[in-house]
């Protein structure tokens, strides 16, 4: 960095690039030097082919199917609030989470891992204040054009919401009836309406499953509405909305590890803040009580990292306040995604 300076705007470890043409030069860069790598072991696998055939094609499925470490990943913080109905201000979100990363060391000591992945901060979307309709239509334009580089979306909201935009920008790539949403809430998220409006924070699950994912997987949830229950009962869609409550999260968790195991398709996943205890999660729009701790989280993402990610979002972090403890939970939970990936 120029005259030993550093970017509080923009998340730490992330790429230093200038423009468009070194992006582009970074992303091919780090394809060419997995393809490389993703050649060499197939070599290897033909050598030892006729040593245990069977072992050589679990090890293939293996290799084909965590294809994380071949993707680049961006940044975009989308400071949206507007149909916000308890807790404001999840628009400085982003500042505070980006900023709150400059405590952590390279190293990842929990996970003994350094963070290498290669990953760029491209700053704040553009938003229009009031229109959640033309706000998604954005980040879906901006996560399309992510797509044309070959890179990943990691977003820092902003309200949930947004969800949908990214999903829809996403949709564009991937086909989602192949993606499982795991979606870590207090809240189901899955009315219909919420105060007369189709698009808010508290109808963006029931939008994201008409947009007909292979599962929706909702961990933590601890409030809901007698409709969204209904919902979820129903015949139709039983099969593709599972839900694990927080008590059960709390008390089993070794059945949710071995569900999330079992996964085989690619994984889009979304953590709503206030799928954390007030305890250790304060500053979020809707906070609730009795909910999971962060070494729960550190557990299930280590296994979730293991699989095909398509994209990642972070959001309802309230908060104005720069170094606040949530802004450094918020932060860690990217943290340890970069670093795991």
């Amino acid at each position: 960095m120029l005259f030993n300076t550093y970017e509080p705007w923009k998340f730490a470890f992330s790429q230093e690039v200038n423009n468009l043409d070194e992006v582009k030069d970074i992303v091919n860069n780090n394809n060419n030097r997995d393809n490389n790598k993703d050649n060499n072991n197939k070599d290897n696998d033909k050598d030892n082919n006729n040593y245990n055939n069977k072992d050589n094609n679990n090890k293939d499925n293996t290799t084909n199917f965590n294809e994380n470490n071949n993707k680049s990943w961006g940044i975009v913080g989308v400071p949206f609030d507007s149909t916000s109905s308890y807790g404001t201000g999840s628009r400085y979100g982003s500042i505070a989470i980006r900023e709150a990363s400059f405590g952590f060391e390279k190293y990842n000591y929990n996970f003994k891992k350094e963070l290498n992945s290669i990953f760029f901060d491209f700053g704040d979307l553009n938003v229009v204040y009031g229109n959640c309709k033309q706000t998604l239509k954005n980040l879906e334009e901006t996560v399309n054009e992510l797509n044309q580089l070959n890179i990943n979306p990691i977003i820092l909201g902003g309200e949930h919401s947004i969800s949908l935009g990214v999903l829809k920008g996403l949709s564009n790539k991937y086909n989602l009836n192949n993606v499982v949403i795991i979606h870590f809430d207090a809240h189901m998220d899955m009315v219909d309406t919420y105060q007369g409006e189709s698009f808010s924070h508290a109808t963006v699950l029931r939008r994201i499953h008409e947009l007909n994912p292979k599962e929706i997987i909702q961990i933590g949830i601890r409030s809901a509405s007698l409709q969204e229950v209904d919902f979820l009962n129903s015949k139709e869609n039983k099969e593709n909305i599972t839900v694990f409550s927080s008590k059960e999260t709390n008390n089993n968790l070794e059945n949710i590890k071995k569900y999330i195991s079992s996964i085989n398709n690619p994984i889009y996943l979304s953590i709503d803040l206030d799928v954390f205890d007030p305890a250790y999660m304060g500053d979020v729009g809707n906070p609730m009580p009795n909910g999971l701790s962060p070494s729960i989280l550190e557990e299930l993402m280590e296994i979730i990292t293991q699989k095909e990610l398509i994209g990642f979002d972070v959001v309802e972090l309230s908060t104005k306040t720069l170094g606040n403890p949530s802004a450094v939970l918020a932060s860690k939970l990217v943290y340890d995604f970069l670093t795991l990936i």
